[in-house]
């Protein structure tokens, strides 16, 4: 048994503390898991505890590591397995995604819409595009299947050459289909959708 002595603000580590027990140094918390644990000065400790307080730390650590990763934008429970499996063991990541995945931070139905929603309102790609970006994320086949299933290409081409097809409008006619067509194509539209949508859209352009 050995007894906590101090717990020391440490220097350059913001938001950690170094521990002593019995006047030497022994370990770094984070305050989180001090705070946590309810630590304080005189507190008796067991090799047990010890060890439980090392195993706290690294979760929270994993933890913090992955909010950072999904403050920018939503991930699929892959992506989130191989950014940690670079700095941590598959117990402690197991740990994180359960507790994630218990505040509905972590879900692949969830993801994928928003994946395949964000695509159609700003980058519209085809069908079989969107469903190989989303089996890249890890995404279950028949998570894609329900997510992807209502997607009309045809539509979706349209809408995605929209904006281009205004800034090529004084192009000739070869030249528009040659180039409308190439962008289409890879946005992953088959020849003959890429083709009715430059047809379209350069009808349009004529009125």
């Amino acid at each position: 048994m050995r007894t906590i002595t101090a717990i020391e603000a440490q220097k350059r580590g913001r938001n950690r503390v170094n521990v002593l027990l019995d006047g030497t140094f022994a370990f770094s918390l984070g305050i989180e898991v001090v705070e946590e644990q309810g630590l304080h000065l005189g507190q008796v400790l067991s090799d047990a505890q010890i060890e439980e307080l090392a195993s706290a730390d690294l979760f929270r650590k994993c933890l913090n590591a992955v909010l950072r990763f999904l403050s920018y934008r939503p991930r699929s429970e892959a992506e989130i397995r191989t950014r940690l499996g670079r700095r941590f063991e598959g117990q402690t990541i197991d740990r994180v995604i359960l507790h994630l995945k218990s505040g509905h931070m972590v879900d692949d139905v969830a993801f994928a819409q928003f994946w395949m929603e964000n695509r159609e309102s700003f980058s519209p790609r085809s069908k079989r595009m969107l469903k190989l970006e989303l089996r890249r994320k890890g995404i279950d086949s028949d998570v894609i299947a329900d997510v992807v299933g209502e997607i009309d290409d045809e539509e979706g081409a349209y809408r995605a050459a929209g904006r281009r097809a205004r800034s090529w409008a004084k192009e000739d006619y070869n030249n528009f289909r040659l180039k409308l067509g190439a962008f289409l194509r890879r946005r992953g539209f088959s020849y003959e959708v890429a083709n009715r949508a430059v047809e379209r859209l350069w009808q349009e352009s004529r009125k």
